[in-house]
Parts: C-alpha cells; sequence; structure tokens
C-alpha cells in the first residue's frame, strides 16, 4: 500500500470514527440501547463503505464534510446487518473483529434492538443533513432503500440462507452477492458521487465499478475463509465450509476464484479511467480491495 493511500485511508477513518458516536450520543432514547449501538460501532474495522464516500469527494474536488452525514449512515447500515448476522438465528457468531459479538455481551433481545435503531438512524442522518439539497437527500434515500433493503442486501441475505447446504451456481451464486455484499458497497460509490454532484455519464460508469467492487470485495472474503489469519480476521476462519454454504472457490477451484477476483478489479480499473476525472486513490482502492488480509 502507497503511503498516500494509507494516509488518506487512515486520516478518513479517523474522521468517520470521531463522528459516529456523536450521532448515537445525541438521542433521546435509553441508554442500554445506545450502549448497545455504540458498542458495535466502535468495535472497528475497515471503514471502506465510509471511506468510500469521501474518496469520492475528494475525486471530483469537492469538500468531504459534504458526506460526512451520507458516510456516518452507511456505516450504521452495515454495523446493523453485522449484529444481526451474528444473531443464532442466522451465522450464529461469537466473535466480530475479536469482540465478542453483540448478543453475547446485551443479549438477542437487545441486539436486534440495536440493530433496528442503527438501521432506522442512518436514514435521519440523511433526511436532516444541512449540507444536503432536498433533491438529493430524495435521490439518496431511494437509492439506499433498493441497496439495503429487501431488492438488496436483506434479499442477498435471505437467498444466502435459503442457499446453505446447496450446489448453487456460479450465476446463482454471484446473484446473492450483488445484493447481499456488493449492493450496499456500490451504494457508497454511488451516494458520494451523488453529493459530489458528478455527471450522470459518470455516475453510470460508477455504478458498474461499484458492481466490480462489491463482487471482488465477497470473492476476495470467500478466499479469506480458507487461506486468512484468524488473529488478524478477527473472527474464526472455516465458517463458510461448517454452514455448508457456496463459496467462489468451491465452484472455481482457489486459482479460479483468484483468477476472477484479478477480472472485476481489471474492469473496475478501465471504468476508472475512463471518468471524466482521473481518481489515483480510487485505483488503489481498487487494489487495497483484491489484497486485503481482512
Amino acid at each position: 500500500m502507497s503511503s498516500v493511500l494509507s494516509d488518506f485511508l487512515q486520516s478518513r477513518k479517523k474522521t468517520i470514527e470521531t463522528r459516529l458516536p456523536d450521532y448515537i450520543k445525541e438521542l433521546e432514547a435509553p441508554e442500554t440501547i445506545k450502549e448497545a449501538m455504540l458498542y458495535s460501532l466502535k468495535a472497528g474495522g475497515k471503514r471502506l463503505r465510509p471511506i468510500l464516500v469521501l474518496a469520492l469527494l475528494h475525486t471530483y474536488g469537492k469538500r468531504e464534510e459534504l458526506g460526512i452525514a451520507t458516510a456516518c449512515a452507511i456505516e450504521m447500515i452495515h454495523t446493523y446487518s453485522l449484529i444481526h448476522d451474528d444473531l443464532p438465528c442466522m451465522d450464529d457468531d461469537d466473535l466480530r473483529r475479536g469482540k465478542p459479538t453483540n448478543h453475547k455481551v446485551f443479549g438477542e433481545a437487545v441486539a436486534v434492538l440495536a440493530g433496528d435503531g442503527l438501521l432506522t438512524q442512518s436514514f435521519s442522518l440523511i433526511v436532516n443533513d444541512p449540507y444536503c439539497s432536498q433533491e438529493n437527500k430524495l435521490r439518496l434515500v431511494s437509492e439506499l432503500v433498493n441497496a439495503a433493503g429487501a431488492q438488496g442486501m436483506v434479499g442477498g441475505q435471505i437467498a444466502d440462507m435459503q442457499g446453505e447446504a446447496k450446489a448453487l451456481s456460479l450465476e446463482e451464486l454471484q446473484s446473492i452477492h450483488e445484493n447481499k455484499t456488493g449492493k450496499l458497497l456500490q451504494y457508497s460509490i454511488i451516494s458520494g458521487a451523488i453529493l459530489a454532484d458528478a455527471p450522470e455519464n459518470d455516475i453510470e460508469k460508477l455504478r458498474k465499478i461499484g458492481y466490480h467492487l462489491g463482487l471482488a470485495f465477497q470473492i476476495r472474503d470467500d478466499i479469506l475463509d480458507i487461506e486468512g489469519n484468524e488473529q488478524i480476521i478477527g473472527k474464526p476462519v472455516g465458517s463458510d465450509t461448517l454452514n455448508e454454504k457456496t463459496t467462489y472457490p468451491k465452484i472455481l477451484t482457489m486459482q479460479g476464484a483468484k483468477a476472477k477476483l484479478d477480472e472485476h478489479i481489471t474492469q473496475a480499473k478501465k471504468l476508472i479511467d475512463h471518468l471524466s476525472v482521473q481518481s489515483s486513490i480510487l485505483v488503489q482502492i481498487c487494489e487495497l480491495i483484491a489484497k486485503r488480509d481482512h
């Protein structure tokens, strides 16, 4: 990783992690639910999705402050999805980022409600953002509903659960991950472009870039579940095998999965080259997704 990208990621991550808790602390809500929401928000992570929002504003030469609320909203939705994924009725995980999962600390009922609280609060951040025009708020919320709801992440999670212990085709697996993982990452890119008032031609290219990066991210996840270091990842490896899930290495072999990962990264980079602006940061983020170790 270049020093430029490292500095960019670290500084933007610090910004997001400084601002995130403020949106929860200011709520007039029971302390228990606020504590549970903050527990998972503060558990760490790459913060890749909110950083992508800021990266797009940076790319188009706009003030990154314009994207803070939306970036934090996306991280809240991502965090809510992890809390619910970890529940006994879903993936039944005890660890997340090296720490006990939310339901292990607060109990299942509070964990469910903490996730619900983060989800609903995310929309409040966008609609109350003083830097965002009414037109952009409507567009951001509409895009977010499609990315995070039944047509996106939630639908992908259902399909993923229903696909356990079944031999899925590559097309079926790709459809699951387009929705479960890809659409929220894609939204991170699109929302940043909307806030930056990027040209519509660029936004459509960025939508395709997000599609390729979303699938690349998931393929890398599948690879790390086999080859990854438990201590670096922060949770046990091999859970996909344990849960009898179809993965890219299972269908394509490990070599084939790595080739498919490279294919999506290459396609994303080609599309970046055809944007109306240059973006070395986006290119470097592509490479980061391809090589990440957690």
